[in-house]
């Protein structure tokens, strides 16, 4: 009776969230996050922000690689959701021996491009700005960048995801209601 209190309880090397069905519904795919339904959307950011966690505490990796506002910077959010989905293709029951050893050393070069992007785009691990992005000739000179600061990042970060759901439902919504409004006799 022992035995079996003591095999319910978790281990503290269980690792990373497991993904179950309800979750993941099929084999990894990639993620074109400018295609994904409102809901789709949500459970994409919920995914990612808590393998994103994970990734963090494992490897140890520093503000420079990984910082808290991650989420706010586009070329962050493609190249960890790119690495994610890597992870799951690589630790899947079914892939080769050698995939986790491939997984690793892609991630040492993705870690290279996430240090770059994060010293050009000039987040913190305090504070953060928008990525500064250079007007080309004959556009409108770019918006001056400033700092934000947040006192609670996990707090921020359900703000930002409901704000991108709500924006991305209103432009389904629209879609929706003008084809509809098409095809009205």
């Amino acid at each position: 009776m022992n035995d079996q209190h003591e095999m319910d309880e978790p281990d503290v090397f269980d690792g990373p969230p497991r993904v179950t069905n309800a979750d993941m519904p099929e084999p990894p795919h990639p993620v074109n996050w400018n295609l994904l339904t409102a809901h789709e959307l949500e459970q994409e950011w919920l995914a990612l922000n808590r393998w994103v966690d994970w990734l963090r505490r494992t490897y140890g990796l520093t503000v420079a690689v990984v910082p808290p506002f991650w989420h706010h910077h586009p070329e962050m959010v493609w190249e960890l959701s790119a690495l994610h989905l890597h992870w799951l293709a690589a630790y899947d029951p079914d892939q080769n021996a050698s995939a986790p050893l491939g997984w690793h050393r892609d991630f040492a070069d993705a870690r290279e491009r996430l240090r770059y992007w994060v010293t050009a785009c000039g987040t913190r691990g305090d504070r953060d700005r928008p990525t500064r992005q250079a007007a080309w000739p004959g556009e409108d000179p770019a918006p001056t960048i400033q700092d934000f600061t947040f006192t609670d990042r996990d707090t921020e970060f359900v703000e930002f995801v409901i704000a991108q759901v709500r924006k991305r439902q209103e432009a389904e919504d629209e879609f929706y209601a003008n084809l509809a409004d098409d095809e009205a006799p």
